[in-house]
């Protein structure tokens, strides 16, 4: 790993579940420019434990007492998703940078009030789509930008295995759990279709945003069959592009994610893998010119850490973001909005026409 810099950010995690057990503790302990400086859960049990796996400089059960510290300069929201809103209003309004676990909200309205609480704060809030910090992807984007020309279509894919669990248990840390943690009123998982939207959908859209830019409508479609939920959404760019994402859960195969792109100089062809491998997508890049392919090695494939390390550079030097902000959390919060509704109207929907929740 890099060596630490002298000027680190200092870091607060909020939330002891999983996806901080997963990923951001960890992150927060490599970053070459980041220090876990505290951990936050109403849990005693599990905050006490992780405290004593990851040794932050403080613990806190109490979120505003942890926001009232003055060295923490940064919030990691590792909470489920209702929490994470008035979660980050909070830390904004507490004068603490955000990096929000994806989706940022649930419903168009709540992303928008958190747009206004970052424009009046005038600090950096970025929005966990890890995937940006894929160098295979980022090679993509790249070659994009300069070197394919004219874009004409995108297909990308985004499918959760029936096998992904003990593929995941078999590299994860054990998970610790908490009869004391914070939960939503509502179990996620009790309405599937709105659970894999926000949780699988939200990656497969952000992506194709990455590479293709602003969506402006979507058509899409939905089947139920043999245990499998099927989305094949055909996707309006604002530059004219042509789209087409499927989105299913579960496939009965190997993790099945990645993307073909057509440009006028090139194409592109990715194979993204599951996330907790941590390996760089395998992109083969076409140049016509050329010939033939390039593909980029990405040996580091530590998205977490990668996008925490972006964040930090935003905040410390000034870098250009890298990461998804808040405009692309509201565009992706509408695109699952949209795409929701059209499955209901069985009718094309754009994205400023929409409102509600996910």
């Amino acid at each position: 790993m890099p060596m630490k810099q002298d000027r680190r950010l200092r870091v607060g995690v909020l939330g002891c579940g999983p996806i901080a057990q997963a990923a951001h503790f960890e992150s927060c302990t490599k970053a070459h420019n980041a220090d876990l400086y505290a951990i936050c859960d109403v849990a005693d049990d599990l905050r006490a434990r992780m405290a004593a796996t990851y040794a932050p400089q403080k613990s806190f059960a109490d979120y505003d007492a942890m926001l009232a510290d003055p060295d923490l300069e940064a919030v990691i929201i590792a909470t489920s998703d209702p929490f994470h809103v008035p979660a980050a209003i909070r830390a904004l309004g507490a004068g603490k940078h955000v990096l929000c676990e994806k989706p940022v909200a649930t419903s168009v309205e709540a992303v928008e009030e958190l747009k206004a609480a970052v424009v009046k704060s005038g600090l950096v809030l970025q929005v966990g789509h890890m995937k940006r910090f894929d160098p295979g992807l980022q090679a993509a984007r790249d070659f994009i930008d300069d070197g394919m020309g004219a874009l004409v279509a995108l297909k990308a894919w985004y499918c959760d295995s029936t096998h992904r669990y003990p593929m995941t248990d078999a590299v994860q840390p054990l998970m610790v759990t908490s009869k004391a943690a914070k939960k939503p009123s509502v179990d996620p998982k009790s309405n599937l279709d709105r659970y894999y939207m926000l949780a699988h959908g939200s990656h497969l859209v952000d992506t194709a945003r990455y590479f293709g830019g602003d969506l402006v409508a979507v058509d899409a479609r939905q089947s139920q069959r043999g245990g499998m939920r099927c989305w094949f959404v055909d996707v309006e760019f604002a530059n004219s592009v042509l789209g087409h994402l499927d989105l299913t859960v579960a496939v009965r195969m190997d993790w099945h994610e990645g993307f073909q792109i057509y440009g006028e100089n090139g194409s592109i062809l990715g194979k993204t893998f599951n996330p907790w491998y941590y390996k760089s997508s395998e992109v083969d890049i076409f140049h016509e010119s050329e010939g033939g392919s390039r593909r980029v090695l990405g040996a580091d494939g530590h998205f977490y850490r990668r996008q925490l390390e972006g964040f930090a550079d935003v905040i410390l030097d000034g870098a250009p973001m890298r990461g998804a902000d808040i405009d692309d959390g509201i565009a992706s919060v509408r695109a699952m909005v949209a795409i929701a509704e059209s499955v209901r109207s069985g009718k094309p929907v754009h994205l400023d026409e929409v409102s509600g929740e996910v």
